[in-house]
């Protein structure tokens, strides 16, 4: 008798528990919160570019915008071809988004990489925990998690190199944004 050998798939080990989403909850919630928050990343570099764009770190701000530009229309466009109805809070994080970009540039270009490096820490462990959930059925939603959070954490580095750290107050400043990423995650998955 031979082995037969199975490709994992985005169903969890031993099945689902009472309460677990099924696989096409999982797949339109991972869309919908994914595509609402590289919107709201959209809208944070938006807002830093209003402040600081033509600054000597316009053209910095300006390439990571572009890249969270190409995940928004990837994120849209699979949200078109599944039928996953985008967050409600759409309008909500239009205004927040563009306000906690605006806001911590204002006081500062450190301040606004403390908050890119604090935003993109948090999307690097919310995608972590997507791609351990997606199997190989779906390879190419599990593919673009891994290449979108490479670049996020290419930004948390630009983030780290430009002084993020040395922001005052960056301690705070970095768990409060943490903690607000966070909840627009929960909030977007559901909702």
């Amino acid at each position: 008798m031979s082995a037969k050998t199975t490709t994992p798939t985005t169903t969890p080990v031993g099945g689902r528990m009472p309460g677990d989403p099924t696989k096409d909850e999982l797949i339109k919630n991972i869309i919908r919160v994914d595509q609402a928050g590289e919107y709201g990343a959209v809208r944070i570099y938006a807002g830093q570019l209003a402040v600081l764009g033509k600054g000597p770190k316009g053209d910095m701000i300006r390439h990571m915008k572009e890249q969270e530009d190409v995940h928004l229309a990837t994120f849209t466009k699979m949200a078109s071809e599944r039928r996953v109805r985008p967050t409600i809070l759409t309008p909500f994080w239009h205004v927040a988004g563009f306000a906690l970009g605006a806001g911590t540039a204002l006081l500062g270009e450190k301040a606004a990489m403390a908050c890119t490096v604090a935003v993109e820490e948090t999307i690097d462990e919310h995608y972590q925990a997507q791609i351990k959930k997606l199997g190989d059925d779906e390879a190419e939603l599990r593919d673009t998690c891994i290449k979108f959070r490479e670049e996020e954490l290419e930004h948390r580095a630009i983030g780290l190199k430009n002084g993020a750290e040395q922001a005052l107050g960056y301690p705070l400043l970095s768990r409060a944004i943490k903690f607000g990423t966070s909840m627009a995650i929960r909030l977007s998955e559901k909702i």
